[in-house]
């Protein structure tokens, strides 16, 4: 069965996760694979807000569990999940390196939205990982897989249909897209 490329490059217009510049990819052995711009000039050192319904300090192992509709923001992003872990450092201050969060995850900025079942936010290294029903929205515009990485630095989001993969809590997560990536575009109406 040969693979065919139906959308070798979309415009799309928006920000924030803007799906700019779309071009759906085969990957080899990977499966497929969609690259598109996202959270383009987002400041991962802006101020991290935190809100849920229970906190614990965990001081030893530097790092706070949420839970309870936990809701994380910064600088016009919001991160919402069911319970989140916070790894920091107190080197000069406190410094959060890195977020974990599970059930339900939903990332949001702008009329743009990413949802999957696990996300890991690395602020060093400036990634937004998400496994597990991946979904990416913009408008009418929808894009599903099994997993996908956001590139805060370059803003270039990768989504694979990687199915199964690993929790921050080392529980297999199901990435429920069956090895491939699929997605809706809309058409605007053109005059005749």
């Amino acid at each position: 069965m040969n693979r065919v490329s139906p959308i070798k490059s979309m415009l799309l217009a928006g920000a924030g996760f803007a799906l700019t510049s779309f071009a759906l990819l085969s990957a080899g052995a990977g499966g497929d694979s969609a690259h598109a711009q996202a959270l383009a000039n987002h400041n991962s050192a802006a101020p991290v807000d935190f809100d849920a319904g229970s906190i614990e300090v965990q001081d030893r192992a530097d790092r706070v569990v949420l839970e309870g509709n936990v809701r994380v923001t910064q600088a016009g992003m919001t991160l919402t999940a069911a319970r989140m872990t916070v790894a920091y450092s107190r080197q000069g201050g406190t410094e959060v390196n890195r977020l974990d969060a599970t059930g339900g995850v939903v990332v949001t900025k702008g009329d743009e939205r990413a949802s999957g079942n696990v996300a890991i936010y690395d602020l060093d290294r400036r990634l937004i990982t998400m496994v597990g029903n991946v979904q990416l929205t913009q408008r009418g515009n929808r894009l599903n897989g099994g997993r996908m990485v956001i590139d805060l630095s370059t803003g270039r989001a990768t989504v694979d249909g990687r199915g199964a993969a690993r929790g921050p809590d080392g529980n297999p997560v199901q990435g429920g897209s069956g090895g491939r990536v699929t997605g809706t575009f809309t058409v605007p109406e053109r005059k005749q």
